[in-house]
């Protein structure tokens, strides 16, 4: 049966769209369309972003409310999508491929963590603070930007949306959010739930729509900010624009992170196979900040090489709604085919093709691509260096922690990292020197009250902790 809607969540009602233009989903392990939405249009965009203006502008609007008010109103909106949550995760995982047994966490309980985080210090943080200034005392007060334009990937897009939504609204913003193309299905959820909590009509709008939506949206005169997660390709193009406009940016972009092997490692599966695999493969590889480039010590190298290839051929291939499935289809037939071109390249320019490097199904159904290792892998090759986005790894070989560092920094990207070894002491001081946003030791599991983001091409700014609610917040100084 299709999930279909015919109507858009715009000003806290469902609107007829603008033009008969719909978005059409498929279901990424089987390749049979499961739903279709409209496809908003500049009219229907306009309309969102003016009726989020005027529930910002009001005078009674969303961003005069005091933070407990905004807290609670966060909080029914979290147990409205708890209400929602396995439903959610059904429509993720069907949509690009996630193994349900992740989707029920990440895509249906952790927006409702990620709100009641935001509400919880909303009410917690102050709105004023007094200095004494030199010249006598001073005010300094945390305003909402206003407007804000959120654009949310297909790989994690509703955990992804809330790390936007959540701060913003928590700072008393109102929003538009646009989802991928290849993910809409959940994001009508998400509005059915907006309409059902105590969030005002008009504070948030859902607009689904494609590359032209997303760039008309960004440059929207009526917009203040913009938050992305997406490629670094996409993010220039949206840097650019919002530096000309003078419109402050987040931008969550690519990375090609290091695992780096100290020689000290314990490489028992049994005890680091769950933490190794959530740093390496998760989501089927397709997450930014995994650690696809394994750093092997030259004098365990063989062991390194053997220890990945065995966790990647263990694991189970299969439809993503299976809770036993581990990895799950690429997102659509065109990613899976960028994927396969990536690993023809490797073959290509001389790395040893370890395991995998097909498809598990043949020709069958599904936009599937097996778990691939490569090694000998020389780091400034294609495989190393660009963001494949799938579930192939590549192991690079060093020879010293100097050089382990220097490998992993010789990177246009530095978003995520790890580092895996006995010795947490030297963990954390290899840790400090690798040029990246974010890195864990002997795991790699981001947090809610730590900033998230990236340093080079993966991006400007942060989300999470009480740095992602400054970044939705203006500062004003009043001289008394």
């Amino acid at each position: 049966m299709l999930i279909t809607y015919d109507r858009l969540s715009i000003g806290g009602e469902w609107v007829a769209p603008s033009t008969e233009a719909r978005i059409k989903v498929t279901n990424a392990s089987t390749g049979a369309q499961i739903g279709s939405v409209p496809e908003a249009s500049e009219p229907d965009i306009d309309a969102a972003v003016s009726a989020a203006r005027m529930a910002f502008d009001n005078n009674s609007g969303w961003s005069t409310w005091a933070p407990t008010q905004r807290a609670l109103a966060l909080r029914s909106l979290a147990d409205q999508l708890e209400q929602r949550a396995e439903n959610m995760a059904h429509r993720v995982s069907s949509q690009n491929g996630m193994p349900i047994s992740i989707s029920r966490h990440l895509e249906g309980m952790h927006p409702v963590s990620v709100l009641r985080y935001y509400a919880d210090l909303a009410e917690r943080m102050p709105v004023e603070e007094d200095r004494d200034g030199i010249n006598g005392p001073v005010v300094v007060r945390r305003q909402p930007v206003g407007v804000v334009a959120a654009i949310a990937p297909w790989n994690f897009p509703q955990t992804l949306a809330a790390f936007k939504y959540a701060p913003a609204l928590a700072a008393g913003c109102t929003l538009v959010i646009k989802p991928s193309p290849e993910t809409v299905l959940d994001s009508a959820l998400f509005a059915e739930a907006v309409h059902a909590s105590d969030i005002p009509a008009g504070v948030v709008n859902v607009v689904p729509g494609g590359r032209e939506a997303g760039a008309y949206l960004v440059g929207h005169r009526d917009v203040d900010k913009v938050a992305f997660t997406g490629s670094t390709a996409a993010g220039r193009s949206i840097g650019e624009v919002c530096g000309r406009l003078l419109r402050p940016v987040t931008l969550e972009l690519g990375g090609k992170s290091a695992a780096i092997v100290l020689d000290d490692a314990d490489l028992n599966l049994e005890r680091i196979g769950q933490e190794l695999f959530a740093a390496t493969l998760f989501n089927n590889g397709q997450t930014c900040f995994l650690g696809t480039r394994i750093l092997a010590p030259r004098s365990r190298y063989a062991e390194v090489v053997d220890a990945i290839a065995t966790l990647a051929s263990s694991l189970r291939v299969g439809d993503a709604l299976d809770p036993e499935t581990q990895i799950g289809p690429m997102v659509s037939r065109s990613h899976r085919d960028r994927v396969e071109r990536y690993i023809a390249k490797g073959k290509e320019e001389g790395a040893r093709l370890v395991v995998g490097g097909g498809r598990p199904r043949g020709d069958g159904p599904g936009w599937f691509v097996e778990p691939t290792v490569f090694a000998d892998v020389d780091n400034r090759s294609t495989i190393a260096q660009e963001e494949i986005f799938g579930p192939v790894l590549s192991i690079v070989s060093y020879t010293d922690d100097d050089d382990a560092i220097w490998i992993a920094n010789d990177s246009d990207y530095g978003l995520g990292g790890s580092v895996w070894t006995n010795d947490p002491k030297r963990g954390r001081a290899v840790a400090n020197r690798v040029q990246t946003g974010t890195i864990g030791i002997n795991h790699y599991r981001p947090d809610l009250a730590a900033p998230f983001g990236g340093f080079k091409n993966s991006g400007v700014g942060r989300e999470l902790g009480p740095e992602g609610l400054a970044a939705y917040q203006q500062l004003q100084t009043i001289f008394c």
